[in-house]
């Protein structure tokens, strides 16, 4: 567990100095240019690593504190049905991207919060109630904030149909095959 610990603190860490100190990061940035995108970038490529790595290990000696019920999994196949779509969202401007101003971190919140809703392990809940909670408190702090452009594809009237269609087809590919080569748990029984 404390990989995981370390590796969600490096890689939250370094995703909430934006929301901490956007002030600072903005001064250091334009300070270091593309040091401080090599620095950023090699904190979380370390953090996601680490945590992955963590909760690897944490669910080979699991701490259950709770078990889902059938319905609950089903649920969770339900409310992932958006998430890919909302990912390709943040980067395809339209009205999707428009209406819910981050679709990245809607994305986030739906993904965590259905697997809060279909695992039950100590391991699950610091990993998946950690990303809901930062989600949350990022989403909220977007108010008091200025956001930055985010590189993304030019605005077009297709933008949300491609979302929408890449995104459900990454769902079923990563559904029927992915999530089970990667983390070993079959979505698709």
């Amino acid at each position: 567990m404390t990989w995981l610990v370390v590796g969600l603190v490096v890689f939250l860490g370094v995703h909430s100095v934006s929301i901490i100190a956007p002030a600072w990061r903005d001064r250091t940035a334009a300070r270091l240019g593309n040091a401080w995108r090599a620095v950023y970038s090699l904190l979380s490529i370390g953090g996601f690593v680490l945590l992955i790595w963590g909760y690897g290990i944490a669910r080979q000696e699991p701490v259950i504190l709770y078990q889902p019920t059938h319905w609950m999994r089903s649920l969770t196949a339900l409310l992932m049905l958006p998430v890919f779509p909302l990912l390709f969202a943040a980067y395809l401007p339209g009205r999707i991207k428009t209406k819910m101003k981050h679709p990245m971190l809607v994305a986030v919140k739906l993904w965590a919060f259905a697997h809060l809703l279909a695992n039950g392990t100590l391991a699950d809940v610091v990993l998946f109630g950690s990303l809901l909670a930062w989600a949350v408190f990022d989403r909220i702090s977007f108010k008091k904030r200025v956001q930055r452009a985010i590189p993304s594809a030019p605005a077009g009237k297709w933008n949300d149909a491609i979302a929408i269609v890449l995104g459900l087809g990454a769902y079923v590919v990563f559904a029927v095959y992915l999530h089970l080569k990667w983390i070993g748990v079959p979505v698709v029984p």
